[in-house]
């Protein structure tokens, strides 16, 4: 049977497996099992624990789970609502400052605990309510928090990145790196828009109270003492020492990723035991639960994806796809919008995890071929997988929102993040045309790479 055929029945009996409600992991082993049954031979069912085992005998994979611990022992305590507090304080009187806050708070809460749902969880459980209170629409502040939660997959540390480093066979501080200067670009974008709408929705505030409508929130005016902004900096300010810390560590060239996150996560713990008091058995509990929880859930997609990655390479199913690919003779840049778009439209089905483990053999050598930089390639990719997060129908941070914000309808939501899945589009443009965005940062660093 030819490698085509075998190709299309493996990629059907994926959707097939996938729609059928069955979990990502569970799904993608099951379809990687009964392809090696039928199609390689006998003895190969015989390895299958054995090659689950190393492909993920990863001393990079090694730093998810201690990545995890940091960002649970963070966002388990107030520390995201202390963060979004300290910036409101000291940014009220912007125009907008009240959404800006919420963005950078997202943004540094993101660079700390390196998850999205996380992110949204912990910065919108605080900053909804305030936003509201304050006046702003149910969509607008939802689509704030949302945005906000999706960096938390390119600012490091981002499992994602963990990920497609091994994947893609790059280095991960090389990417970690360049996914700084994309993240600041989206914060920009992202503070810029929230100024905008909020002079919008001032506007219209005014002129209906001036016709005599009711007064909106938007009017009223609340002020901080200079005491009571300094109050708020002592619990901020060790967390914002230890991302300091983690980021020095790692590039300093004190220590690898996985001792990076070791050391993250065991500071994490440290300090909200030192500062929220949660250093009881009953209080540490729900944290390494949540690890726990995380961690397997995270490596048995990580494993059972690796496996099917294996049964298409043994197949020769993502050789082949490839070199027709390459066949086709397309412009590097129509080949570039061909992917993204198609990284998009799994977005809606599959989480970043999955899409990048599933297609990097298939797209990762045309694109090489043709040129590209795989590490700026990767935090493309990243930003692109971002917009899966909010995008409906199965954007996981829209549901977030959902959860904390029960109030605020569906339509709402999703009207609210759709302007930042723009930004996010001319955030990818601006991208292409300026590559050194990403890879400016990088190459100053660690220098630039050999061809």
């Amino acid at each position: 049977m030819s490698s085509t055929l075998i190709g299309s029945l493996y990629g059907i009996a994926t959707l097939i497996i996938m729609f059928s409600g069955m979990p990502i992991a569970f799904a993608l082993g099951l379809v990687a099992v009964v392809f090696m049954y039928f199609f390689m031979p006998g003895s190969s069912l015989d390895t299958v624990t054995q090659n689950v085992y190393e492909e993920m005998a990863s001393i990079t994979l090694l730093a998810i789970p201690l990545f995890i611990l940091k960002g649970a022992a963070i966002g388990k305590s107030r520390a995201g609502q202390d963060l979004y507090s300290a910036l409101h304080a000291w940014m009220h009187k912007v125009p907008g400052g009240l959404g800006i806050a919420n963005i950078f708070a997202c943004a540094l809460f993101a660079a700390m605990a390196g998850s999205s749902p996380a992110t949204c969880s912990a910065i919108g459980s605080a900053g909804i309510p305030e936003m509201r209170r304050r006046g702003y629409s149910p969509g607008f502040a939802a689509g704030i928090i949302a945005a906000g939660g999706t960096l938390g997959i390119l600012l490091p540390p981002s499992i994602v990145m963990i990920l497609y480093a091994v994947a893609a066979e790059q280095s991960l501080g090389r990417l970690f790196l360049a996914g700084i200067g994309p993240g600041l670009l989206l914060v920009f974008l992202f503070s810029a828009y929230a100024v905008y709408r909020y002079r919008h929705e001032y506007k219209n505030a005014v002129t209906a109270h001036e016709a005599g409508g009711e007064k909106s929130a938007y009017l009223d005016v609340h002020h901080y003492t200079l005491k009571q902004k300094m109050e708020m900096l002592p619990r901020v300010g060790p967390f914002v020492v230890l991302l300091i810390g983690v980021m020095v560590a790692l590039y300093g060239g004190y220590a690898t990723p996985s001792e990076t996150a070791g050391l993250g996560g065991m500071l994490a713990l440290v300090l909200v035991a030192v500062i929220y008091g949660l250093w009881r058995p009953s209080q540490v509990r729900p944290i390494l639960n949540s690890t726990l929880k995380e961690s397997t859930m995270l490596m048995f997609i990580i494993g059972m994806s690796l496996l099917y990655s294996y049964v298409m390479s043994y197949l020769h199913i993502s050789q082949s796809t490839a070199e027709w690919i390459v066949s086709m003779h397309l412009s590097k840049w129509v080949l570039l919008s061909a992917i993204l778009l198609f990284v998009i439209v799994l977005g809606f089905f599959l989480p970043p995890v999955s899409i990048i483990l599933m297609t990097a053999p298939i797209i990762l050598p045309p694109l090489k071929a043709a040129g590209f930089d795989l590490i700026w390639f990767g935090v493309a990719m990243t930003i692109v997988m971002e917009m899966g997060l909010i995008h409906p129908p199965v954007g996981l941070n829209i549901f977030v929102i959902k959860n904390i914000a029960p109030d605020i309808s569906l339509h709402d939501i999703v009207w609210g993040v759709m302007p930042f899945v723009g930004l996010m589009f001319f955030a990818v443009f601006l991208l292409c045309l300026f590559p050194g965005i990403a890879t400016w940062l990088p190459d100053i660093i660690m220098g630039a790479p050999t061809r």
